[in-house]
């Protein structure tokens, strides 16, 4: 790429690869092609432009998505404003590619993205058009012209969520909010702003799309040249309207500044402040009420005063709503009964009081009275709410956030009318509890013959019992006796001791595995279908993958992928003499665990804590990627239940207070791993009796460092990497302490630890008092703990 004096250029017959050979730099967020430091368009201010490959994982190191985007940033030489470079447009949004992935500048002057694997991704769908050179404009515009200097195509004309100064919303285009990867706003129901004749409007989409904004222009557009196109540009100050003496007033620029459509649907200026070196939120362009946003509350959830419920019937204890997580409030509510159209005879409108809903240009149906309006309703499945305002009856096709208003600030109807599913009759019930009741009496008889029969047959079999597991839905790979002797070469390649029996090094096929040998079949049956039950049909990248198992006669054995790198506290206690792990594989392994935490705490069907969380239970492949292994203690917890009461289990010393209860969450975990997270730092045991007495207990020890701000005292000496980060890894120090709350409703989940962790959110500050005192009693930790072993020697 060239740099021609107020753009940046490329030509034809070009390809780029990102990696970081090919662009000779370490800096993994972004590669650029062509770049451009210049005065931001219509306002003077500095600011640093850029195309090329943008790294929008989760985590950086390594990054595995990248978009080929153009984003902006102020001009200044520090990491700050590296990381501070904001996509303005991207061409893969919705398909990011991986490292090793391409971008062609054909010779016929096509603009091909493809990813690793040579799969076709995006294109500027440009060839046979005499291109001649791709341009990056002082706008941030992506540009591909013409022998005539005549513009082919350009990024300007393919928004995606953001305007930078200069640029035009023009008739027929959108703006539209990204869907990110937590965001549960359906692709078809998605936020977008659009240009029309007379006005600027914002849409949820549905079917028809429900308006929640609007800008109307003062100005008569009947006195406009008919082939003008109408368009809004974002200046510095405003937003101007076309060929109309109109505009949307903005705070003006005082840096670089950007225009967004967030995933909210609020419409947000950005500018970058200088002093501190980051983006804030200057303005906000619609200025409505936060509960008047369509996606506030999610479908049928009711804002109130900024927080978020489900329609409930006050004349009866009849429920008809529930929460889509109960965690969640903002992610909406769902009918208990889905709505058929098949059963329309036990449809019925479930009142709820004053109500406004946010469509400002509804879907108007004929019908004079509230009764004409809510029969009109009940008579059409495509009808989900009614509201009947001022002598209009309107429908809603699809219903999402509601907002809850005082009676006395309206003068009208403020009731809206909810469709919902009633239950069968009570003729019906009593078919089907007749039809339950026979079949309950013919399956005990069945059931009574079946163990007379068993019974009979146990007498000439052995006492040894056999279950038939394949059978378990979800169930992995049932291997042999036979083929996993062969593949262990009759178990004699042991790689150690697990927590119920020993781990053996196999090889089925080409592929090396892991394969745990449960000793004493009545022990070992337990641990057997506790593990393979319960993460059978599991698959994540941060946990252990369950390959398959053995069930023959009394033999348990579970089959495991090998981690080569063997346990997390091989090498971070320095037990072999290794080398010290640098601070980014340090931040790697922290993010995997909580990743893999999160997976069985709020992802799984039913929620799964593991509750022996411990370094030696945290396993490493070849490249010190980290998965959670041994779920033998997993505890599976039903979504409606907030506790489970159980024996105490664990390791000591990574036990939350509440195990002296026996009653506990998964925030059991979340203790563990804020234990986990200080030796991973300091680079020692948690209890360390080769310590002065004083300091043998690190968590006490945290909790005197951090009342004299001594933090920095606690970061692993052997490394000078993680001396030089050493205000990074005080932050670190300060999630553990937040994770190592006395009280477990204070400590984060592990999906807000993984927000702290990516930097999209700051860590809560608590007093260093609120860490429980660990008391020294020797019987509390003398227990040593077992690894989870399905890794190489250790």
């Amino acid at each position: 790429a060239q740099t021609l004096g107020g753009y940046s250029m490329a030509k034809p017959s070009t390809i780029w690869i990102n990696n970081d050979v090919f662009f000779e730099s370490r800096n993994r967020y972004s590669r650029d092609i062509v770049a451009i430091a210049q005065s931001q368009a219509h306002s003077g201010i500095a600011s640093y432009i850029a195309a090329g490959f943008f790294c929008v994982s989760s985590s950086m190191f390594p990054c595995k998505e990248f978009l080929f985007a153009v984003s902006i940033a102020a001009p200044i030489d520090t990491i700050s404003s590296i990381h501070n470079s904001q996509i303005v447009w991207s061409a893969n949004q919705a398909c990011p590619v991986g490292e090793n992935a391409t971008l062609e500048f054909t010779s016929d002057g096509n603009l091909v993205l493809c990813d690793a694997d040579g799969g076709y991704v995006w294109s500027s769908n440009s060839s046979d058009r005499s291109v001649t050179r791709m341009v990056l404009t002082k706008f941030g515009n992506l540009v591909l012209l013409n022998h005539m200097n005549a513009i082919v195509w350009q990024s300007f004309d393919h928004p995606t969520d953001t305007l930078v100064l200069g640029q035009s919303l023009a008739k027929g285009m959108r703006l539209t909010a990204n869907t990110s990867a937590t965001n549960t706003i359906e692709r078809e129901n998605q936020l977008y702003i659009t240009v029309l004749p007379d006005g600027l409007y914002a849409y949820v989409g549905s079917t028809p799309p429900q308006l929640y904004f609007s800008y109307i222009y003062s100005s008569l557009v009947d006195h406009m040249e008919e082939n003008d196109l109408q368009k809004v540009t974002f200046m510095n100050g405003n937003l101007s309207m076309s060929n109309m003496n109109d505009s949307i007033s903005l705070p003006a620029a005082k840096s670089t500044q950007y225009l967004r459509l967030d995933s909210d649907g609020h419409m947000r200026l950005y500018e970058y402040e200088l002093y501190d070196e980051k983006w804030t939120v200057v303005h906000d362009v619609m200025r409505i009420n936060d509960c008047a946003y369509p996606t506030v509350c999610g479908e049928y959830g009711i804002c109130t005063r900024g927080q978020c419920g489900c329609p409930v019937d006050n004349n009866s204890s009849s429920r008809y709503f529930k929460l889509l997580d109960e965690w969640k409030p903002n992610l909406g509510c769902a009918p208990i009964t889905p709505i058929s159209c098949q059963e329309i005879e036990h449809h019925q409108l479930l009142t709820i009081p004053n109500i406004s809903y946010f469509d400002q240009n509804p879907t108007v149906v004929n019908a004079t009275s509230v009764d004409d309006c809510k029969q009109a309703c009940l008579k059409n499945c495509s009808c989900m709410a009614v509201l009947f305002r001022e002598g209009e009856c309107v429908w809603v096709t699809k219903v999402f956030s509601l907002q809850s208003i005082q009676p006395t600030n309206v003068l009208y109807n403020s009731s809206a009318y909810l469709k919902v599913q009633l239950s069968p009759s009570r003729e019906n019930k009593m078919k089907a509890l007749l039809s339950a009741t026979l079949g309950a009496i013919t399956a005990l008889i069945l059931i009574f013959i079946i163990f007379t029969l068993y019974l009979q047959r146990r007498k000439h079999e052995d006492k040894d019992e056999e279950f038939d597991f394949s059978q378990l839905p979800g169930m992995p790979t049932r291997f042999s006796l036979e083929t996993l002797s062969e593949c262990t070469e009759g178990f004699n390649k042991k790689l150690g001791e697990g927590g119920f029996g020993s781990v053996f090094e196999g090889k089925l096929g080409e592929i090396r595995v892991a394969v745990k040998r449960l000793e004493g079949a009545r022990q070992g049956k337990k641990e057997f279908l506790a593990e393979v039950e319960t993460i059978g049909n599991i698959e994540h990248i941060n946990l252990v993958n369950l390959i398959g198992f053995c069930v023959e006669k009394s033999e348990r054995l579970l089959v495991y992928e090998y981690m080569s790198r063997g346990s997390l506290d091989r090498w971070i206690f320095y037990s072999h003499n290794n080398a010290p792990l640098d601070w980014s594989t340090r931040c790697r392994i922290i993010m995997d665990i909580a990743k893999g935490l999160c997976y069985l705490h709020e992802q799984c069907r039913r929620k799964i804590a593991h509750l022996d969380i411990k370094p030696q239970n945290i396993l490493l492949d070849e490249n010190f990627n980290a998965k959670v292994a041994d779920f033998g203690l997993c505890k599976l917890i039903n979504r409606d239940q907030s506790k489970v009461v159980t024996v105490m289990r664990g390791t000591p010393g990574y036990l939350a207070p509440e195990w002296l209860t026996s009653r506990i969450t998964e925030k059991v975990d979340v203790y563990s791993f804020g234990v986990v997270i200080m030796e991973i730092v300091s680079g020692r045991k948690n209890i360390d009796n080769s310590q002065p007495e004083e300091d043998v207990q690190l968590i006490n020890l945290l909790r005197e460092k951090a009342q004299n701000e001594q933090l920095i005292d606690l970061i692993d000496k052997h490394s000078g990497d993680m001396v030089s980060y050493q205000e990074e890894v005080v932050q670190m120090m300060k999630l553990a302490i937040w994770c190592l709350q006395h009280d477990s409703i204070q400590r984060p989940s592990m999906s807000l630890v993984i927000k702290v962790l990516e930097g999209t959110i700051s860590i809560e500050t608590f007093d260093a008092d609120s860490l429980l005192f660990v008391q020294d009693n020797p019987s509390t930790y003398s227990i040593p703990s077992q690894a989870s072993i399905l890794s190489g020697p250790r």
